[in-house]
């Protein structure tokens, strides 16, 4: 059988949220972007997710998996 190509790439969604002491959580989710978006000049995805270190929701952007 023939392997599909998939069309969708990983990135990774980075917690904006900091801890009492100013430093970043450093929580993250790694999910799929669809690659025919990039072509549309839309911006850097952001979710409203639950980040477990600060026990609350909060914004996550988009960042490459390096």
């Amino acid at each position: 059988m023939a392997s599909k190509k998939r069309n969708s790439i990983l990135i990774k969604l980075v917690s904006t949220a900091t801890k009492e002491d100013g430093r970043k959580t450093g929580f993250f989710y790694v999910t799929r972007k669809n690659p025919r978006s990039l072509n549309t000049g839309q911006e850097k995805l952001q979710f409203r997710k639950y980040d477990p270190v600060v026990m609350k929701h909060v914004i996550f952007k988009e960042e490459k998996i390096k």
